[in-house]
């Protein structure tokens, strides 16, 4: 936590971890209030049971027991035009983008962070777990929380340079069980609520049900790798590679179960084999990337001469990797572990040792796979 007194505008999100982010940071001396994001309207009849309202009531509640100033900030416009519509088209493209990353980049670190500033703020809190800390020559760097268990680095990966100077993060040095602890001895009305899942700021609603608004079913043959057609499915949209439930085919009489491998296009097909056949087109070594987001003072050339791991997605552990920029300009990802279901439009969270240097996401090859063959 920053040492120096500041104003600092805090997301009240509704829940346990931001409260706590401002109960620690009023603790501390600095000058904050608190702000709840309103990204959508009319959400029951879109989203059915969409946890806004009582969000909205819960933060506020929270602000008032911390005694502090409270607003409540309208972004849908933002939030349909720079999240949603680029989640949604990215599906519709047959990549998978992920929304939480969206949010952080676009939203709270992007037009949040921006109203911040323009109401004369000097950062933003939230209640992310990881950890803000300076080099030796005063530039932040971002890296993982303490708790290992609920490390959010991952969800910050497309961040600039410039956000992250901005970003507060208070709970990057505590543990989620101390947080509730501090919610309880402060009597906070959200110490027992739980954590949200789904998609970011609309709560547990299904993405599969949120594109189904969006998307037009486009039904066509679920074949085999040999080609053999073993059923029908409603959407390519509605898959995506190394789903093992809800694919609508049946398990063999050895109760293998398939899986989705990949995704034609042209022939609207979807693409399974079983989990055991070690399906090449399911796991690789290499991959194509693209779109760098440097969290360093190290070049792309830089990153490419030097020993990494990476993350492949929320909660993989790190695991070894290399880069290499090919004539093209494309990266060529190199994992020394064989990894699963890699999907285009997936980011890859870049590390050395805790701490995040950049990262980059996944391009399509064909059949709607990231890898490259060996």
């Amino acid at each position: 936590m920053t040492s120096a007194k500041e104003r600092i505008l805090v997301a009240l999100s509704g829940g346990v971890d931001s409260a706590v982010s401002a109960a620690m940071l009023k603790a501390a001396g600095h000058k904050i209030e608190g702000a709840y994001v309103r990204t959508w309207e009319h959400e029951e009849d879109l989203l059915g049971d969409c946890p806004g309202a009582k969000d909205l009531a819960d933060a506020r509640a929270v602000a008032e027991l911390l005694s502090i100033p409270f607003r409540t900030i309208n972004f849908v416009d933002f939030y349909h035009q720079e999240v949603v519509t680029p989640m949604v088209e990215g599906y519709a493209n047959g990549i998978t983008p992920n929304p939480d990353i969206l949010c952080n980049q676009r939203m709270k670190f992007g037009a949040l962070l921006k109203y911040a500033y323009e109401q004369n703020f000097d950062a933003l809190a939230t209640g992310h777990y990881c950890q803000r800390k300076l080099d030796e020559d005063g530039e932040p760097t971002l890296w993982e929380g303490l708790d290992k268990d609920k490390d959010q680095s991952y969800f910050l990966a497309r961040i600039s340079k410039e956000q992250l100077a901005g970003a507060r993060f208070p709970l990057g040095r505590i543990t989620k069980k101390e947080v509730r602890k501090i919610a309880h001895q402060l009597k906070l009305p959200v110490a027992d609520k739980k954590d949200s899942q789904g998609i970011c700021f609309l709560g547990k609603v299904k993405i599969p049900s949120f594109l189904s608004h969006y998307i037009e079913d486009s039904p066509g043959d679920i074949v085999s790798a040999s080609g053999q057609k073993i059923g029908t499915h409603q959407g390519l949209h509605r898959y995506t590679l190394g789903q093992r439930r809800g694919i609508g085919v049946p398990s063999n009489q050895d109760n293998e179960f398939y899986v989705v491998t990949g995704k034609n296009e042209e022939t609207n097909e979807l693409i399974v084999a079983f989990e055991n056949d070690q399906d090449p087109t399911l796991w690789g070594y290499r991959y194509r990337a693209e779109n760098p987001q440097i969290l360093s003072k190290h070049t792309l050339k830089d990153l490419s001469q030097m020993p990494l791991l990476a993350k492949a997605r929320y909660r993989d552990p790190s695991t070894p990797v290399s880069l290499h920029i090919l004539d093209n300009g494309t990266i060529e990802v190199s994992f020394e572990i064989a990894q699963r279901a890699i999907t285009p439009g997936q980011v890859l969270a870049i590390y050395q040792g805790e701490r995040l240097l950049a990262s980059v996401i996944y391009s399509a090859c064909d059949m709607g796979r990231a890898f490259l063959s060996t």
